[in-house]
């Protein structure tokens, strides 16, 4: 895992106390948390004056960053980016631009064009939602170009779905994500199939073949884009996009977990590594939910007591994360430490198996 500053636990509530907060628009969660809605594609306040969603239609969110991330627009009436930015009329000028155009390809220069200084731009995104605008419509455009795909369309077709003004600069995207072109993948018979899930913590990317899962991680995770490329060099760029009937069983299992529902995971995986990873992955899969361990106790489990190091390594090479729940081990001071999806995901993914643990009794 990415090296990270350790982080005292703390975790939102579970979903069926933030929607309760969400119907009596409670203010003590101002700040803490935002609730996204599926149907809508809108993000909002706890406090939002506008008709509540249902429980299943609701994803919770622990930072406007982490909203926008997944793909939510803020919404209009509550204005969830916070005081500063629901009074920037700059900010949300390009917001409501960029709703009204997804697939656009903006440039500085068009930005600049608005009578906007670009500069000034380029530090209101990052302040607020931790990327820039031009990286926020770049995500939109290339999120288009993707639907595009999954859907059976022509690569030149998504192409122009997504803004890209030329072929190369839509290929160029994709190879960084997966080391070749997209009509590589969807040339020929391919061996593994990519999709995406949205999850309340974000999105994924899940690639499985007809028979097991191979990889599941987070669409923001740094080294995301290595992963793919070595996977995709394992099966010589035969990679493809859709869904097997082991991303459908992915998807459902993964919405049980998140609603803290009993029953767990019961996918057959692949797992691309060392004898030595497989040894540590194996081991972490009988972490029950709501425990915890350190990395030295995880050493000691497989055998190995000196190998601390190596097992905080085999952990940070695991490519199918919740799964193989990576996130169960925490510092030996109780403090949480590296995850590469982020500390953020970390403490609520811990905080759904206290609750999972709790109902299990």
């Amino acid at each position: 895992m990415d090296p990270m500053p350790a982080l005292p636990l703390f975790t939102l509530p579970d979903a069926a106390t933030l929607h309760a907060a969400l119907l009596r628009r409670d203010a003590a969660y101002e700040g803490r948390a935002w609730v996204g809605v599926t149907t809508t594609g809108i993000f909002c306040r706890l406090t939002c004056p506008a008709r509540k969603p249902r429980p299943e239609h609701c994803r919770w969110f622990d930072s406007p960053a982490a909203a926008i991330g997944a793909g939510f627009r803020p919404c209009r009436r509550c204005h969830p980016v916070g005081p500063e930015v629901a009074g920037n009329p700059a900010v949300q000028r390009l917001l409501s631009l960029l709703d009204e155009e997804p697939a656009r390809r903006w440039t500085e220069a068009d930005v600049g064009a608005l009578g906007l200084d670009p500069s000034t731009i380029r530090r209101a995104f990052r302040r607020h939602f931790g990327m820039t605008f031009l990286d926020l419509a770049r995500q939109a455009r290339l999120r288009e170009g993707m639907r595009g795909l999954a859907a059976g369309g022509a690569v030149i077709a998504a192409q122009l779905d997504a803004g890209f003004d030329s072929a190369s600069g839509f290929r160029d995207a994709f190879a960084r994500l997966f080391g070749h072109a997209p009509a590589a993948m969807t040339r020929g018979q391919p061996l593994l199939l990519a999709d995406w899930i949205d999850t309340p913590l974000g999105g994924m990317i899940v690639i499985a073949d007809a028979d097991s899962l191979h990889l599941l991680e987070f669409t923001d995770r740094k080294a995301l884009g290595l992963g793919l490329r070595r996977l995709s060099a394992a099966v010589r760029g035969r990679i493809g996009l859709g869904r097997t009937a082991v991303t459908d069983a992915a998807e459902a299992q993964l919405g049980r977990y998140f609603a803290a529902q009993p029953g767990g995971f019961d996918l057959p995986l692949t797992l691309h590594g060392t004898p030595f990873l497989r040894t540590v992955w194996a081991e972490l899969q009988r972490i029950p939910p709501g425990a915890t361990i350190s990395y030295g106790e995880l050493a000691a489990r497989i055998g190995r007591p000196a190998a601390a190091r190596a097992v905080a390594r085999a952990n940070g090479a695991n490519r199918i994360a919740i799964v193989i729940p990576c996130h169960r081990v925490i510092g030996a001071d109780g403090t949480l430490t590296g995850y590469a999806g982020g500390l953020w995901r970390k403490q609520a993914l811990i905080g759904i198996e206290c609750e999972l643990a709790r109902r299990a009794g």
